[in-house]
């Protein structure tokens, strides 16, 4: 028997479950519920369940506008914009190029954020890119499903998380270890993270508000700090405008590095799209999508474009391209001094251990792991273009078959074809031979692309064996049912019939 979960949980904290439509709260009236029941009976349904039962079980609905938007803020501050920049500079070759890519990597997040907002109001249930690619992709039946399911379990980890820890930790400890020993910490910390969710779920769901709380927190300090510097009054920094002269000296030309470049700065901003996820939980989904999505990207687009002036006010864009995955750490001690660097590096240790949500081994063992991080990053963003150019492909043949279906938020028709060409380029550009043949890693420069679309290869084929190749074999097929769990959850079972 083949248990089918109506919603893709992976990379979700412990509390992310399902609501049961109608459940009491001040926000959630039973007239919002009446309206999205009689809105989904005109929208063709994603998968073999209604809305009613697709929302069913799980904690209600309990997250209102600052928890969605809260929820938002706290996915996309990450380890990103504390350790990305020194890459993004080295590649790109000069602050323009640099932060015209943190503008760009915005403005397609925006982009995209348009289209999930348009689909999220169309389907206001959990499961994000799941249930659009299930609502435009019907047939084969499952094959959307199964790929993006594939794509979410090999790479919807947070290796990079670990890999920041163990780097920012032992600068706080002013202590150097070898390469085996790093790694050593990066998997100690997969380790504990998991045993903490496994154990104690609610310890790990209060250790995750905690830390979210010092991300932003160290964020808009470095915003203060930056400003102080820039007006002169840091004395360790004569010159905090001089990286903003002849700003675009020395960028680059080569269509592969502004790739590896724009996926770093992408991966950076991640998590714009974290709501349409837990929706099932959100008091009145459809209207807080909509204001909860843009200001909690907007918030955190202003800290990160006010962050890298602050990072290129402290140093030079060579500096900061040799200062590694510890930028932010760099940055303190060029303005405080030796101590309030090994003191920001905890804070970036402890940021990077809130992050780490799911586990992975083979990716710190296996890669060498001064190119570990540059390699994850790139790893991670190339399924995710390709899935992201299918939603919205899916956004325009659902407006095709479906023109009649209520759209509370509807998105201008350029916006998602500049998402679709900006998803496009980054397909394309990383097979382009960069300068000398070489990347932002010592691996080959083809190689993340080519593992990304193995990744994705690899659940086609593993749909082809569960639904074509087994049954044919066992001369058997298979029978649906729906059952509900005890908690008011509703999951379709695969039961083998001869």
């Amino acid at each position: 028997m083949v248990l089918w979960r109506k919603g893709l949980t992976l990379g979700l904290s412990s509390d992310e479950k399902s609501p049961v439509v109608g459940s009491s709260s001040d926000d959630a009236t039973s007239a919002d519920v009446q309206r999205l029941e009689f809105d989904a009976r005109r929208t063709p349904q994603p998968g073999d369940l209604t809305l009613e039962q697709d929302t069913a079980g799980g904690l209600g609905r309990h997250l209102g506008l600052f928890s969605t938007t809260f929820l938002i803020i706290g996915r996309i501050i990450g380890t990103g914009i504390f350790s990305t920049p020194a890459t993004i500079t080295s590649s790109v070759g000069s602050v323009g190029a640099a932060l015209m890519l943190w503008v760009l990597g915005l403005l397609l997040s925006f982009a995209g954020l348009c289209v999930w907002l348009e689909l999220g109001c169309m389907f206001p249930r959990s499961g994000g890119e799941k249930v659009y690619l299930e609502a435009a992709y019907r047939q084969p039946r499952f094959l959307a499903t199964v790929v993006f399911s594939t794509q979410a379990i090999f790479l919807g980890f947070t290796a990079s998380g670990c890999i920041i820890f163990a780097e920012n930790i032992l600068i706080a400890a002013n202590h150097n270890v070898t390469e085996w020993g790093e790694r050593g910490i990066a998997l100690a910390v997969i380790i504990a993270v998991t045993c903490i969710h496994t154990f104690t779920p609610n310890l790990g769901v209060k250790l995750m508000n905690i830390l979210g709380v010092i991300k932003i927190v160290v964020l808009v300090f470095i915003v203060i700090t930056g400003w102080v510097v820039l007006g002169g009054k840091v004395h360790k920094i004569p010159d905090p405008g001089a990286s903003f002269r002849n700003s675009f000296a020395g960028s680059s030309s080569s269509g592969y590095e502004y790739a590896t470049a724009l996926f770093k700065v992408l991966n950076s901003y991640a998590g714009w799209s974290n709501a349409a996820y837990v929706l099932n939980e959100v008091r009145r989904p459809v209207r807080t999508l909509k204001v909860a999505g843009p200001l909690g990207l907007g918030i955190c687009g202003v800290l990160y474009l006010l962050a890298n002036v602050a990072f290129f006010a402290a140093a030079t864009p060579g500096e900061i391209s040799s200062s590694g995955n510890t930028v932010a750490t760099y940055f303190f001690g060029r303005v405080f001094g030796a101590a309030a660097e090994r003191a920001l590096s905890v804070l970036v240790a402890l940021s990077a251990f809130g992050n780490v949500l799911t586990v992975t081994f083979i990716v710190i063992v296996a890669i060498p792991f001064g190119d570990a991080y540059d390699f994850i990053l790139d790893l991670e963003g190339y399924p995710s273009s390709v899935i992201y150019v299918f939603v919205g492909i899916g956004l325009f043949i659902l407006r095709w078959r479906s023109p009649q279906v209520p759209r509370p938020f509807k998105a201008w028709w350029p916006v998602p074809v500049f998402f679709l060409l900006g998803q496009g380029f980054l397909l394309v550009a990383p097979f382009l031979r960069p300068p000398g043949g070489k990347g932002d890693t010592s691996l080959p420069y083809w190689l993340y692309p080519v593992v990304g679309i193995a990744v994705l290869a690899c659940g086609v084929l593993y749909w082809f064996g569960w639904r074509v190749l087994l049954p044919r074999a066992g001369r058997f097929d298979y029978a649906e049912r729906q059952m509900t769990l005890k908690d008011g959850t509703v999951l379709t079972v695969f039961d083998r019939k001869s």
